[in-house]
């Protein structure tokens, strides 16, 4: 403490009101701007895989733009049921059952990502289904886009001032309204950088430089694998939510135990994906 107590007076969290403006009742929020922000961006990004025709296979039946532009309000709908239930699930269920009109409280906890993917998930199936799309040609596209949404996330979660990390002195430590007085790490911005920037520009080398939407889940599998592994290592410096705390020691929180699934998920896919191509999949 006594080393990081001369960084209070340098580090400060950014003044901006999570609230963007108020009309009456109703309020604007970062988090929201947010959330239609990478949705509307992560449609656009997807048009232009779909209609570029030299990423896919020659043959076979693929996705059209007009099946994006009907599936973008299946998957809205998936991303937020999906993140709220489980954000219920995972990590509120005791304050949930205590007072059941929390779980419309979007504000208050937030959502999961690991909900909002079951939720998109499902969603994907039952569209994929009703208009005869190969299922892996959905996944792939909607994976591809997927860091987008993330990226705009965790910078709403930073200007909400949540998911803060733990106590630390780097350079870089950030003193949180809502984390104590002295100064953690912004494992929202890590997490930014990883799930979205760097997970984005990986895929996007796997599609264009190798042609991964040939390989039916490739890039799904290369989505769920980074993703489990970006927030398995921010994991250990972010704070666990308190209401849960560490599952084992001080080191294993529920967002490690949620991610080891989709790694393995993930991998399999990827060992998959060429058996798959050769299958016409």
């Amino acid at each position: 403490m006594e080393l990081i107590a001369p960084l209070l007076s340098l580090m400060a969290f950014p003044d901006i009101d999570p609230v963007i403006f108020a009309l009456g009742p109703l309020q604007i929020r970062w988090y929201g701007l947010a959330y239609v922000t990478g949705i509307l961006l992560g449609w656009r990004y997807a048009r232009r895989l779909v209609d570029n025709a030299r990423l896919w296979p020659a043959s076979g039946p693929r996705m059209t733009a007009l099946d994006l532009d009907d599936f973008l309000v299946w998957a809205t709908v998936g991303i937020v049921v999906g993140g709220r239930i489980g954000y219920v699930l995972f990590y509120d269920l005791a304050a949930v059952s205590a007072n059941p009109a929390r779980i419309f409280e979007i504000w208050n906890g937030g959502m999961s990502f690991h909900g909002g993917l079951l939720g998109t998930l499902v969603a994907m199936i039952m569209f994929a289904r009703k208009r005869g799309i190969p299922l892996f040609n959905l996944f792939d596209v909607v994976c591809a886009v997927v860091p987008v949404g993330l990226l705009f996330g965790r910078l709403a979660n930073y200007i909400n001032s949540e998911l803060w990390g733990k106590l630390t002195d780097v350079p870089w430590a950030v003193v949180f309204p809502t984390g104590g007085p002295f100064p953690g790490h912004p494992t929202q911005l890590y997490e930014a950088g990883l799930e979205g920037i760097v997970l984005l520009a990986a895929l996007a080398w796997l599609i264009y430089r190798h042609q991964a939407f040939k390989r039916p889940g490739l890039v799904s599998g290369a989505f769920i694998s980074g993703y489990a592994v970006s927030r398995i290592i921010v994991e250990f410096f972010r704070e666990p939510d308190v209401q849960i705390g560490y599952l084992a020691g001080d080191w294993l929180t529920m967002g490690m135990v949620l991610s080891l699934p989709m790694l393995a998920v993930g991998l399999w896919a990827i060992s998959t994906a060429r058996s798959r191509a050769n299958a016409g999949a």
